[in-house]
């Protein structure tokens, strides 16, 4: 039993690693955007991926989640079956969808409203959906077989080629946009190529369709909770470009991506967060190591969004072999930062709270606060955009997560009830407004830096002040930065054992 715990954590340490670690080098392609692309070029690359995103979810149907459920129980059809049914189906959908996208390509590009000269990145979209999606299954297989690392090298592979092969486009070739979607389709077809040996080794002719009704009856409900989850994640880019231009987008998009670093927390923690909660959930003191984590966890992340909101505007301006971190055009738009930090707080706050949903198996509450989500995402998106223009964009999605957040916790509690700290909770709130309100509020001209950093000194004087540790947790704190001093002996009181040194 303990050799399976121990393979189901190295596992998800290499895929919560792999991710990161993708996620990170894809944003190393914002500094690069930036600094090659006008901002009404990157709109356009925002909008239409954004739009990429939600046709993943139809492309797909449902069909990942379809396989994993059946082709682990066996069910209908055997092993091999279960692997060729959804993939046949998927190329065949696949295939049909990407085709008719080419076709009417012009029709579209205008429905879409791109500008005529970029009508060709709808051929390299359609391309790209098609790839993508014929790598679903395969990559599944290769999870259900628990091929961890081999999964987490080709994905790692995928996204370095997608950035090598930008750099090449964009600064050696300097085909501009298009250079883009061309490096993902390259990319996406790369990957299939390298997935081909694992679909010949599952690959089999004998289509069963049994299996096929019980994969689509078990998969299309999740379409619309997938629609749902992107329109959280994306709805603001389709949005904010349809009621401003493509120029404020790209500013919008590249301030937006800043947000990673709160963003990779909550993915870490995440990843961690899952195992360790199933493995206590039986102990006694459970509950009250969930609301532990969760304080600690909030004070963790109000001290990252105090940093970063403070530091951020000195960040982007960083010079690299002489281009800024974030080119200036697109510094209009770090007023957003703080808002997105925001929201992937609660997003972290919401990771914590969903434990009691898995542990109580009531996993069919979760599709509704999705919904909400997406709703109070979209209706925010339309009200606060005509007037606050991107910031409006930002503060909807924010509200979309706080939302969620509070609704998540009022259906968890009467499954699962967890007396979290909410006085603790409230200190560190209190703490990190007040001095997020100084930093605003106090126009300092002279020794910036050093005023920043006094404001988060301030920030832990407060929380010290109010009592916010307990002595446990204190005397915890000054073992970290206080070395425990060795004790010394006179050489008057050192016994000479009669045995010593072999005597």
């Amino acid at each position: 039993m303990f050799d399976k715990i121990k393979r189901l954590g190295t596992d998800t340490a290499i895929y919560g690693i792999s991710t990161i670690l993708g996620r990170f080098l894809n944003f190393l392609l914002v500094p690069f955007y930036t600094n090659v692309l006008h901002p009404n070029d990157y709109g356009i690359v925002a909008y239409v991926y954004s739009l990429i995103a939600f046709a993943n979810v139809a492309y797909s149907y449902g069909m990942e989640s379809a396989y994993f459920k059946y082709s682990s129980t066996l069910e209908v059809g055997t092993s091999r079956q279960n692997f060729s049914t959804p993939f046949v189906s998927l190329l065949g959908s696949s295939l049909g969808f990407s085709i008719l996208l080419s076709l009417f390509a012009s029709p579209f590009a205008q429905a879409i409203h791109l500008p005529p000269e970029r009508n060709s990145v709808v051929y390299y979209a359609a391309g790209i959906l098609a790839f993508d999606t014929l790598g679903i299954i395969p990559f599944a297989a290769l999870r259900m077989q628990r091929k961890a690392k081999k999964f987490a090298s080709i994905k790692f592979l995928n996204i370095a080629l997608n950035v090598g092969l930008n750099i090449l486009l964009l600064v050696v070739f300097r085909i501009g946009v298009e250079g883009i979607f061309i490096s993902t389709l390259v990319a996406s077809v790369l990957t299939f190529v390298v997935l081909l040996p694992t679909i010949r080794k599952h690959f089999t002719l004998q289509f069963n369709a049994t299996l096929l009704r019980a994969l689509l009856k078990f998969g299309l409900p999740y379409v619309p909770a997938g629609f749902a989850t992107m329109a959280i994640q994306v709805i603001d880019r389709p949005i904010l470009r349809a009621l401003t231009d493509d120029a404020t987008v790209g500013v919008y998009q590249a301030n937006y991506r800043l947000g990673i670093f709160m963003m990779l927390i909550v993915s870490m923690y995440d990843y961690a967060w899952r195992p360790f909660y199933f493995s206590i959930a039986k102990d006694t003191d459970a509950k009250k190591i969930f609301a532990r984590v969760l304080t600690y966890l909030f004070l963790f992340m109000a001290a990252v969004f105090l940093l970063l909101t403070f530091f951020i505007g000195d960040l982007v301006k960083i010079k690299l072999l002489g281009h800024y971190l974030i080119h200036p055009d697109y510094w209009s738009g770090l007023d957003i930062v703080p808002v997105v930090l925001l929201g992937y707080m609660f997003l972290g706050v919401s990771t914590n709270l969903s434990a009691g949903i898995y542990i109580e198996k009531k996993t069919h509450l979760l599709p509704a606060n999705t919904f909400v989500g997406a709703g109070v995402n979209i209706a925010a998106n339309y009200l606060l955009i005509p007037t606050m223009g991107m910031m409006g964009a930002a503060l909807a999605t924010f509200l979309a997560y706080f939302v969620m957040a509070v609704m998540l916790y009022f259906m968890v509690q009467p499954v699962y009830p967890v007396r979290y700290e909410f006085a603790r909770l409230a200190k560190i709130t209190a703490s990190g407004a007040a001095v997020t309100a100084a930093y605003y509020c106090l126009h300092v001209s002279s020794f910036v830096a050093l005023f920043k950093v006094g404001l988060l000194l301030l920030f832990v004087l407060i929380m010290y002040v109010m009592k916010l540790f307990e002595p446990s947790e204190m005397q915890m704190i000054k073992r970290l930065f206080v070395r425990p001093q060795t004790p010394t002996r006179s050489p008057e009181s050192v016994e000479i054992s009669p045995d010593r040194h072999g005597v």
